[in-house]
């Protein structure tokens, strides 16, 4: 079952509470998501560490074929 914008958000805000999050479906399928993720947590971090905890926040939710979430662009930094 495929998940929307606001779920995919709410994962994310569940683990990243300060976070500035924008969920876009890219190609108005439920499928194809982009995340941008700005949050103070990733200052110090390189890109795969910051990545790593947004997908860790989706709790295996992109796992696999079976998974609810197909594909997901992600964008994460610290604010500037």
């Amino acid at each position: 079952m495929a998940m929307e914008a606001h779920e995919i958000e709410a994962m994310i805000r569940a683990a990243f509470p300060n976070a500035q999050i924008t969920v876009n479906d890219l190609a108005g399928d439920g499928n194809h998501y982009a995340a941008e993720v700005i949050d103070e947590s990733f200052r110090g971090q390189n890109r795969v560490q910051q990545q790593r905890a947004v997908y860790a926040a989706l709790q295996g939710k992109m796992d696999g074929p079976s998974g609810a979430l197909h594909a997901l662009a992600l964008t994460t930094k610290a604010p500037d």
